[in-house]
């Protein structure tokens, strides 16, 4: 089995509402994509700052800026298509109830947990307008704070997988990266991992970006495997024809690190599928 939880049915550029990409004509274009690239269980999992009731858990100025629509209205339609209900929601230290309560008043049947800005700070690691890495940022200092982030993220029990695990590498050569080992920041990430039991997320999303690698690193999946940890197959796309998008390296890359099977999930309850092949 394939499957593509983590994507988005509209683009993160400017002016694209809600009512021209949550359509039945998008879906069926998302759909179809799918379909040809052998992929059985589509889910849909927006950007949790795109609504308005993200609102009660930050003010950042990029969610206020774009938090126009109705998390509730969003829901009824996913739930009129053949996707599955997905959200994709950051972490916010100190906002865990408000979280909790605004996932489990919706039938989600799963949440993407995520990681993009850090510290104390409106600082993303993956966002040009809000950039952590502007100034004199020692990459060992981001690194570490990214990934005590992602540890927290885990551990929180918010969610049930975690998305592009290692996104502070994004920008690839165009940002500094610590010297030495990584798995220094790697392990206490994957011990929350397998303290917590959420699923990884395998996405080829990085190989779109600077960075040209698949989330996550070879090192850190290599540990996630040794602690137990299951694995969701996702592409985050944001365009149809970005659905699937090189599975056939996602399935080599799982394959060789010894993972036979995918997540599958639904009411937020996690099953395990064995891992197919990419079509053409």
């Amino acid at each position: 089995m394939l499957t593509d939880y983590h994507l988005h049915l509209r683009p993160d550029d400017a002016d694209t509402p809600a009512e021209r990409f949550f359509s039945a004509e998008n879906v069926d274009r998302y759909l179809a994509a799918a379909a040809a690239a052998g992929i059985e269980e589509l889910g849909v999992s927006e950007h949790v700052y795109r609504f308005r009731q993200a609102l009660d858990l930050w003010r950042h100025p990029l969610w206020v800026e774009n938090a126009h629509d109705d998390l509730d209205a969003y829901c009824e339609f996913v739930r009129g298509t053949p996707l599955r209900l997905g959200i994709e929601c950051d972490f916010i230290p100190g906002a865990k109830a408000k979280t909790a309560a605004l996932l489990e008043s919706r039938d989600f049947d799963y949440v993407v947990g995520s990681v993009h800005f850090i510290g104390e700070g409106d600082a993303a690691v993956d966002h040009t307008g809000w950039d952590v890495w502007e100034g004199s940022e020692d990459p060992e200092e981001i690194w570490r704070r990214y990934f005590e982030a992602l540890a927290d993220c885990a551990r929180s029990g918010l969610f049930d997988i975690l998305a592009h695990p290692d996104l502070v590498k994004v920008w690839g050569r165009d940002r500094p990266a610590p010297a030495g080992d990584l798995r220094r920041f790697y392990e206490p990430a994957v011990e929350a991992i397998a303290e917590s039991g959420i699923a990884v997320e395998l996405s080829t999303a990085g190989l779109r970006k600077p960075v040209g690698e698949l989330y996550p690193a070879l090192g850190f999946a290599e540990l996630c495997v040794e602690a137990g940890a299951p694995f969701a197959l996702s592409s985050d796309a944001h365009l149809p024809e970005q659905v699937g998008f090189e599975y056939d390296r996602a399935v080599e890359f799982l394959d060789a690190i010894g993972v036979g099977e995918i997540c599958v999930f639904e009411q937020r309850r996690r099953s395990l599928a064995p891992l197919g092949s990419r079509v053409g």
